[in-house]
């Protein structure tokens, strides 16, 4: 499902900013206003749907409405003439993916021992990253084909290039149908009762009920709360992708060579998501996260100062990044969060890192606007090297308290 689902997402995503942007004619404030509400939506059903989840017993029929949405999400995109409508076409497009995440990678984190969280997280990462890929390459061969080798030596005009862009979009959105079909071979979890779903963190008996929920707020430990603090921290440093793509496309790419780019950044991440995640359950989490986020302050002061060039192995930089912290953070999170609340575990991360995404998006937007296409990307990087230097500091803290896991050390 995942596969399938990000090769039409994919197909989508590098084209937004050029069609909002060159096609819309709408401002690079009103990209990060479409991006950053498109991650407030994620943050805010991810969060609802992971505790009902929990609540209903139920992960199924988050999931299949979850690939649903995103097909009239997308359609409505392709059909838009002002970025309003690109607007809402995103956000329906956005519930879909809120709906589902907590719910999914619940059932990820249930399936496995903790152990091999690491890998099973690295392993979605990796297909779901895959499809990416395709999903990037199927939509730069239309792009090069439509746009980029005109014919009869005309150049390509305006209108031709929004036909095209425009074909591309119903193209991804049509595929997405694959996905939601693959929702129907899915299949609950056998039920567990409750008491026996709560994981000693040594191992060893699972403790008291009561003594689970009330370890913390919201019937989550300590640890827990310190291990998303960490991560909302470097979150503040991560705004939207679309800003990148923007940035390749200032710098000189023409538009199937901004696409490909980013096929190469998902070639990267898929590469190294399983890897990554497999290391970590040896190695520990935070030291692989370390290491990602070191990458990603890069990346970031490297965009900052790149010339056309420097796109290319910064992409690869920013793929290698993504790899490293994306699956090993949710793994982090399953490993502090106790079964029984693992869904509401799952929602909160989605939903406090949408939130925060929403804020620093919006602060790239109006940074370009106002300082120039560099701005976001210096402000960027500062704020990830400051989450970087914080980090021994939230690891200690985060292993100070029990329910840290086997593997988050």
């Amino acid at each position: 499902m995942s596969f399938f689902a990000d090769v039409s997402s994919e197909m989508v995503y590098p084209l937004l900013p050029l069609f909002v942007v060159g096609v819309l004619g709408s401002s690079k404030t009103a990209l990060g206003a479409v991006e950053g509400s498109a991650v407030f939506i994620v943050a805010i059903m991810t969060a609802f749907a992971g505790w009902r989840s929990d609540r209903m017993g139920r992960r199924v029929p988050w999931i299949r409405f979850g690939y649903g949405l995103p097909v009239l999400g997308k359609t409505i995109i392709a059909l838009a003439t002002v970025w309003p409508m690109v607007l809402g076409g995103r956000l329906l497009d956005r519930f879909g993916k809120g709906l589902r995440s907590s719910p999914r990678d619940a059932l990820i984190a249930d399936a496995v021992s903790p152990n091999q969280r690491g890998r099973a997280f690295g392993l979605h990462r990796a297909f779901d990253t895959a499809g990416a890929l395709l999903g990037v390459l199927l939509s730069a061969l239309l792009l090069w084909w439509l746009t980029g080798s005109p014919r009869n030596g005309a150049a390509t005009d305006g209108t031709e290039q929004a036909w095209a862009y425009r074909t591309i979009l119903g193209v991804g959105a049509a595929l997405g149908l694959a996905s939601l079909v693959l929702t129907f071979l899915v299949r609950e979890s056998e039920p567990v009762p409750i008491s026996s779903r709560l994981e000693a963190p040594d191992g060893g008996a699972p403790p008291p009920v009561n003594d689970v929920m009330a370890d913390g707020w919201m019937g989550l430990p300590v640890p827990y709360w310190t291990v998303l603090g960490m991560l909302l921290l470097f979150a503040a440093a991560n705004s939207s992708d679309t800003f990148l793509l923007l940035r390749a496309s200032d710098l000189g790419l023409a538009p199937w060579a901004v696409v490909l780019a980013y096929a190469l950044f998902n070639l990267v991440y898929a590469a190294v998501s399983y890897p990554a995640g497999a290391l970590s359950d040896r190695i520990g989490r935070w030291r692989v996260i370390a290491v990602g986020w070191f990458v990603y302050v890069v990346v970031y002061l490297g965009f900052a100062v790149a010339n056309a060039a420097g796109v290319w192995l910064l992409m690869a930089l920013y793929g290698v990044s993504i790899g490293l912290t994306d699956g090993v953070g949710k793994a982090l999170i399953a490993d502090v969060a106790p079964q029984a609340r693992r869904g509401t575990a799952m929602g909160l991360f989605y939903g406090a890192t949408g939130i925060t995404t929403l804020g620093s998006s919006l602060i790239a937007g109006l940074a370009w606007d106002r300082l120039g296409p560099h701005a976001p990307f210096l402000i960027g990087g500062i704020c990830a090297a400051l989450a970087l230097a914080a980090l021994p500091i939230g690891r200690k803290w985060a292993l100070r308290g029990r329910g840290s896991g086997v593997r988050s050390a």
